[in-house]
């Protein structure tokens, strides 16, 4: 038996997240019945964390045991001729047998896309949100500053969230501009059930001048839900990077440049 890890790609407009759903078709249904098709064999899939329905990632993470000899390196390739095209396995490789996608993450990095411009971009409608009132970029990055550190979230966690505790360690937050389009990196110990959404449904507020940089710190600080702003939309959100003792997700994507 052999633990194989993979790095997938997706865009999630079309599925109703990552894990298999009674509702809809998710991606780690896709890749478990496209390995199926494969080899013969129904991979069990283990990711770094579910995405919701609409999320999309540019390097999730996923382990799954198997008997098949297919050379570690190769699956990805064999894979990728079965996966409808808005999925992609980007790198395969074997891992230790004890090793684990979702308990031995150290951090993770979100981004989320807003596309700030008067009209919305017909290319970029499923991957950025569109807010045609001009936020103000010095208010966001004050909010975002906020954030850092370790804090109790609970005021940033939708009600379905089951965690055992609120408390998160944030390393990264800020605000970048590219044109039209402002992008809200944030990386971390771990997240909450939509914690990202909430965190930037929040930071659009200050952004339009309804509330003020420190209601963020307010929030934290309450832990409670009502003093947080809303979730925003599912599909300006990616996955973009997953780091672990063993490797970093963004070290083997450049290495396949």
């Amino acid at each position: 038996m052999r633990r194989i890890a993979l790095i997938i790609e997706y865009d999630g407009t079309n599925y109703v997240g990552w894990q298999i759903q009674p509702n809809g078709v998710s991606v780690q249904e896709s890749i478990a019945e496209a390995y199926r098709k494969l080899v013969g064999e129904r991979p069990v899939l283990h990711a770094s964390g579910r995405t919701d329905s609409g999320v999309h990632a540019r390097a999730q993470v996923a382990h799954f045991d198997t008997e098949s000899r297919i050379p570690a390196d190769k699956i990805c390739y064999a894979l990728n001729t079965r996966l409808p095209g808005d999925i992609r396995v980007k790198a395969s490789f074997e891992v230790p047998c004890d090793w684990h996608a979702r308990f031995e993450v150290k951090e993770k990095h979100y981004v989320y896309t807003i596309d700030n411009s008067p009209h919305a971009c017909a290319f970029t409608r499923n991957t950025a949100l569109h807010v045609h009132e001009r936020l103000d970029t010095e208010r966001l990055g004050e909010a975002a500053e906020f954030f850092l550190g370790e804090h109790d979230f609970n005021a940033f966690r939708s009600t379905g969230s089951k965690a055992s505790t609120t408390v998160r360690t944030i390393f990264a937050s800020y605000w970048e501009k590219d044109g039209e389009f402002l992008r809200y990196h944030v990386a971390g110990s771990g997240f909450l059930y939509n914690m990202v959404r909430i965190m930037v449904g929040t930071m659009i507020r200050i952004g339009k001048g309804f509330e003020e940089p420190e209601t963020v710190k307010e929030a934290l600080l309450r832990a409670e839900r009502s003093f947080a702003g809303d979730t925003a939309p599912a599909h300006g959100l990616m996955l973009w990077r997953v780091k672990y003792d063993l490797f970093d997700t963004d070290e083997i994507l450049s290495g396949l440049i």
